[in-house]
């Protein structure tokens, strides 16, 4: 019999049941694939994050994160939590930790408050999958719940990635954002036709408003039909508002805050940042805090 640490973080907030809740298994050296897959099922939150010991030199940690129904590469708010946690457990001070995810190795910076901590991740390039043909991007809309005239036209649907792509959809109008049902059967038949699992519609902010963007971000492909604080949906629109000139760079950085969560009672803030070279983006960065709701002992 194995008894095993396990932690519920809620991210990108400081109020206990307020934004993104993750699961953090903070030593799961030992763990089976199966064994993971079944503790993400039964904690069935969006992500959780399973942290191991360095295999190689050139690491600290490494990081594996399990949806209810299966293994993906990165996670942004199940990042945030396994860090604060880790954080929290050892005390620690300001550092940058090396994580070896399935997308490679990345930067995580832990940054002390005042009794608390912030957690700084690095995400993967930026990139632009193949263009979406007319039909594809109609399939989306239709798939979404929206018409042709809720779509802002100064963004196209267009798939980004930061690690782990999203499909973004820009819409203009902030009530019928918090009012998307979408058919989550036909989203999971798009995803299996354009390999790609999560939509993330989004809506500039007004003037005035402390966030630029607010969203939403549905991935029922891989058993998440809403996610409520999206790193890996907030990281890829930074880059994609930076090559749409729709955010404003200066010294060759980029920066907003994003709201997300509202729909579903949960509302965190996301701070972004992008690095920009030769009008491109280069470099992306996702913050935010984090509380510790629970932790419990699993016997496995």
């Amino acid at each position: 019999m194995t008894r095993l640490r396990v932690y519920q973080a809620d991210t990108f907030t400081s109020q206990p049941f307020l934004g993104n809740p993750a699961g953090v298994v903070p030593a799961a050296d030992g763990l089976t694939d199966r064994q993971m897959q079944a503790i993400a099922s039964e904690l069935n939150n969006s992500e959780t994050a399973f942290v191991f010991a360095p295999d190689a030199a050139d690491h600290d940690v490494r990081i594996r994160f399990f949806t209810p129904s299966v293994e993906v590469p990165s996670c942004g708010h199940a990042t945030i939590a396994a860090h604060y946690v880790r954080a929290v457990e050892q005390s620690l001070g300001a550092c940058t930790v090396r994580q070896k995810i399935g997308i490679g190795i990345l930067p995580v910076e832990v940054v002390p408050l005042k009794d608390d901590y912030r957690i700084v991740m690095t995400q993967g390039r930026p990139g632009f999958e193949a263009e979406l043909t007319p039909s594809q991007r109609e399939d989306i809309q239709a798939a979404l719940g929206l018409q042709h005239l809720d779509l802002d036209s100064r963004c196209p649907i267009e798939i980004v990635t930061t690690g782990h792509s999203k499909v973004l959809v820009g819409i203009r109008n902030r009530d019928v954002l918090n009012a998307l049902a979408p058919d989550m059967a036909h989203l999971i038949a798009i995803s299996r036709q354009i390999c790609c699992n999560g939509y993330f519609v989004f809506v500039l902010g007004e003037e005035r408003d402390p966030f630029l963007t607010h969203a939403r971000m549905f991935a029922p492909a891989i058993g998440i039909d809403e996610d409520p604080v999206t790193g890996n949906g907030n990281g890829p629109l930074g880059a994609y508002l930076v090559k749409l000139g729709l955010l404003s760079v200066s010294n060759g950085q980029a920066s907003f805050k994003s709201r997300q969560g509202e729909a579903m009672g949960r509302p965190g803030a996301i701070d972004v940042e992008v690095t920009v070279h030769d009008h491109r983006p280069t470099a992306v960065r996702v913050s935010g805090r984090a509380v510790i709701a629970f932790k419990a002992d699993m016997v496995m």
